[in-house]
């Protein structure tokens, strides 16, 4: 929002100073409980509390014990591996399906593209609980409930509607005629995608990615129905560790993800820049 004119009456003063007002208190409220975790990370007693020396800034109150406990724990470790391991193949199944599904939707010939586009995102809409006690009963009964693939394919069906979405807003200011014209040049389809349409739809398509791979990372309700402890995950260790006992080795290991998702997310921003950028330099 502009400054406000010279001649702004009193009604529109308050509310540009109100408005600001609530933004700022919208935003305290969002970032609030994740700033606190961070400070709560160092402290060098096992308790969830600040403590007198935290407070009085004394540094015998801070100590990277939990960060350590972290890396050395067995537990953690396990299942930080498994994330690691799960949240890049269900990225890359979200990415191949949900690119190809929003090329395919964004044709007008395609009939009932509302409808099919309302059934792929639906996972966006769907109670998460439901979905996963849906998947633990069809892979009950198909034999893949406890595997790696189905905890794989189970987190990639969360993630597709991301990158349809991300990927279906690239396509909106694609300019066809440059898929026509490699067409008139006696390109084939797939030479045509790869070297015309996938380098301008590339920042949605890794924008879209970048959902799908936080969105795995992150999910803990769907693997507790499909996985098993082999597949256990570090929100499902997280989890476990605020059930079972309560240790601030869990805000360390919020903390560092917390730092990941702030990563992700900025490189999610300068891509939908480059993007827009790559818009505007487009003919249409």
């Amino acid at each position: 929002m502009s400054a406000l004119p010279p001649y702004a009456t009193t009604g529109q003063r308050a509310w540009y100073y109100s408005f600001r007002v609530i933004c700022g208190l919208i935003f305290f409220f969002l970032i609030a409980p994740i700033v606190v975790i961070i400070p709560l990370s160092f402290n060098s007693q096992d308790f969830f509390t600040f403590t007198p020396e935290m407070l009085r800034l004394d540094p015998e109150g801070f100590s990277l014990k939990h960060y350590r406990d972290f890396f050395s724990n067995d537990s953690w470790q396990s299942a930080m591996w498994n994330s690691l391991k799960i949240a890049p193949m269900a990225t890359i199944v979200s990415v191949t399906f949900g690119t190809l599904a929003a090329i395919g939707l964004s044709q007008p010939h395609v009939p009932f593209r509302r409808a099919i586009m309302a059934i792929l995102i639906s996972p966006m809409i769907v109670p998460l609980i439901i979905s996963a006690a849906g998947m633990y009963f069809f892979y009950s009964r198909i034999g893949l409930q406890g595997t790696y693939i189905g905890v794989v394919l189970a987190h990639a069906a969360l993630g597709i509607p991301f990158v349809i979405i991300t990927v279906t807003a690239t396509l909106v200011g694609f300019d066809r005629s440059l898929t026509r014209a490699a067409a008139n040049m006696g390109a084939d389809p797939v030479t045509t995608f790869f070297r015309i349409q996938m380098p301008l739809i590339l920042p949605g398509v890794i924008s879209g990615g970048l959902f799908a791979f936080i969105t795995s990372f992150d999910e803990v309700v769907v693997v507790l129905f499909v996985g098993s402890a082999g597949q256990k995950t570090l929100p499902w260790q997280m989890f476990i560790g605020l059930r079972e006992q309560i240790s601030p080795t869990i805000l360390a290991v919020a903390t560092i993800l917390v730092a990941i998702s702030i990563m992700l997310l900025a490189t999610v921003e300068m891509l939908r820049r480059r993007s827009e950028r790559l818009r505007g330099m487009s003919p249409s």
